[in-house]
């Protein structure tokens, strides 16, 4: 191999390794507010989520795959208020959540953007930029964030770095799947920290290095195993969603303060069932692992956090003949925390839902924005002026729902 040839493939290896993405890692203030989205990619079904149990509408339309009413079956609706039930795969995560305060639901949520496409509307969305007009698909509405509080924070808990962080402030990414073994051994370390040695990378390539050392310590099993048997936390096998969520809440304890978190696998145009089935095993275990953020998080910095859960869209009201539904548009997002305000579960605007409040007679229609709505959350959070979230969210006011 030549000279050349093995430069480029060490610095080939170390810009996978590190995860840069032209990004640098930092550690966080351990008084830090922390603001973690987590990304339902694929269109996620919110009436499944949400049940409008006071909606006899909704029976109608969903005859096969409709949740009941509360009852005492297990395979009933939670009940949320007189007009609302919870999916009760959700029963053991995050119906606790909501009874304790922490967590709350703001239905009728979403873009305007009607494409239906998930694709254009998870770009829309990520981007945070006004529909008309041109667009920057390199300038994504969490780098504007972190521009305005502190990108050397910031971390993308991703394989490579989304929309909505692109931008001038550098953000990094970490695949925590990948992180729990070294991926740099002892000997390509030396050669890649002596090939950079004087150049003007050198403090970013050395930073990486040693940070990707910690990620990987951090987050090793037997360290995540002492943590939780100390913790008490024998109820839920760490697998799946809930090891990755762990992990990020491990980071998010002292070293970052905003992140971001993308959960593929939502879009039910098939068999996605009702009480059980293919859509409530999802919700079951999305559901222990948001519940495993707050428990590995600890009281006191869960008080500090919050945790927005979206998705590009919505999904059809009506059931389709596959047992399934289709591309929508409003949805319900959810917002969890250990220092939400004590409103009760609902937030937002809402309206009943009958066969002539549908949007085009088929979705939920978008009543809370969802730039209005981060604007006003981050506004109460974070002390953002009106300027600064102007610049984050071009074009649109915030709206406060006092969530916190």
């Amino acid at each position: 191999m030549s000279v050349m040839h093995r430069r480029q493939l060490l610095q080939t290896v170390a810009a996978g390794a590190l995860g840069l993405s032209g990004g640098r890692l930092f550690a966080a203030g351990q008084d830090r507010p922390r603001f973690l989205l987590v990304f339902l990619r694929g269109g996620y079904d919110a009436t499944h989520l949400l049940v409008p149990v006071s909606s006899s509408f909704y029976y109608e339309q969903r005859p096969r795959i409709a949740i009941a009413r509360p009852g005492p079956g297990p395979d009933t609706a939670l009940p949320v208020n007189a007009d609302w039930g919870l999916h009760p795969a959700l029963r053991n995560s995050i119906y606790p959540l909501m009874q304790a305060g922490q967590a709350r639901f703001i239905p009728f949520a979403g873009t305007d953007d009607l494409t239906r496409s998930h694709f254009e509307t998870q770009d829309s969305i990520e981007m945070g930029q006004p529909l008309t007009g041109s667009r920057d698909y390199n300038s994504g509405f969490l780098n504007r964030l972190a521009a305005e509080l502190d990108a050397q924070q910031a971390l993308s808990f991703t394989d490579q770095l989304p929309i909505a962080f692109r931008g001038p402030a550098r953000i990094a990414n970490a695949a925590l799947r990948n992180t729990a073994k070294p991926a740099v051994d002892p000997r390509s370390r030396d050669l890649i920290s002596r090939m950079y040695q004087g150049q003007a990378l050198s403090g970013n390539v050395e930073e990486g290095l040693t940070l990707r050392e910690e990620l990987a310590r951090d987050l090793s099993p037997e360290r995540l195993k002492q943590e939780m048997d100390a913790a008490g936390r024998n109820a839920i096998p760490a697998k799946g969603f809930e090891l990755e969520a762990r992990r990020i809440a491990t980071l998010m304890r002292g070293r970052f303060s905003l992140g971001f978190i993308d959960v593929g696998g939502w879009d039910t145009h098939v068999n996605q069932g009702g009480a059980t089935g293919a859509l409530a095993t999802r919700f079951e275990e999305l559901g222990r692992g948001l519940a495993a953020i707050a428990d590995e998080l600890g009281p006191t910095l869960w008080r500090q956090t919050t945790v927005m859960v979206i998705s590009e869209f919505g999904r059809t009201f009506r059931e389709n003949g596959n047992r399934g539904t289709d591309h929508g548009h409003g949805s319900v997002y959810w917002l969890l925390g250990g220092g939400l305000a004590q409103g009760g579960p609902m937030a937002g605007e809402q309206i009943a839902l009958t066969a002539t409040t549908l949007f085009q007679n088929r979705d939920y229609p978008v009543l809370n924005d969802y730039r209005a709505v981060l604007g006003g959350l981050w506004q109460r959070q974070f002390g953002l002026s009106n300027a600064a979230l102007a610049r984050v969210f071009p074009g649109a006011a915030p709206r406060d729902l006092a969530l916190i």
